[in-house]
């Protein structure tokens, strides 16, 4: 595997970061689409999935946030495995609060995925590298932590 030199630290970015993550995530989400594909699940579903079977149970809008996804994003996309019988909605601890769980058939269906999904993940590491892939974690979690730190980019209210 070539070894990319390390950049310039003088050298400014260069294009738009959010087109190259869209490529690279696009690209990278074909190959593990088709691995659970063969499970008859899409990638989302499977990490939907996978979150809730982690977590069980969990509240709606604490698994939004852990997925850096939209309520409304997560309610359209439990749909699909609630309407397969995947995933359940019921009551919380109170009568306002809602809990997400996985049905013993999506506890299984995703057992039937993982095995696709480290598939396809192995492939990947060959692909680019075990090394390279550590770094680009580190690199990706490192981000995300920035990111989310951002003053106005958080769900919580700021304090006065």
């Amino acid at each position: 595997m070539p070894r990319i030199a390390a950049p310039d630290p003088a050298a400014r970015p260069q294009g738009c970061t959010n087109l190259k993550l869209r490529q690279l995530t696009r690209r990278v989400s074909r190959q593990y689409d088709a691995a659970v594909a063969v499970a008859g699940l899409k990638t989302t579903q499977y990490s939907l999935l996978s979150a809730i079977v982690a977590r069980e149970p969990i509240a709606p809008g604490r698994l939004a946030r852990l997925l850096e996804m939209d309520a409304s994003t997560l309610t359209r996309n439990l749909q699909p495995l609630i309407g397969a019988g995947w995933v359940e909605v019921g009551a919380g601890g109170d009568a306002r609060s809602r809990v997400v769980t996985a049905t013993s058939s999506g506890r299984a269906k995703r057992a039937a995925a993982q095995a696709e999904w480290k598939r396809a993940q192995l492939a990947l590491n060959r692909q680019l590298g075990d090394e390279r892939v550590v770094r680009l974690h580190a690199l990706l979690d490192e981000c995300l932590r920035i990111v989310n730190a951002a003053p106005g980019d958080s769900d919580e209210p700021e304090s006065p």
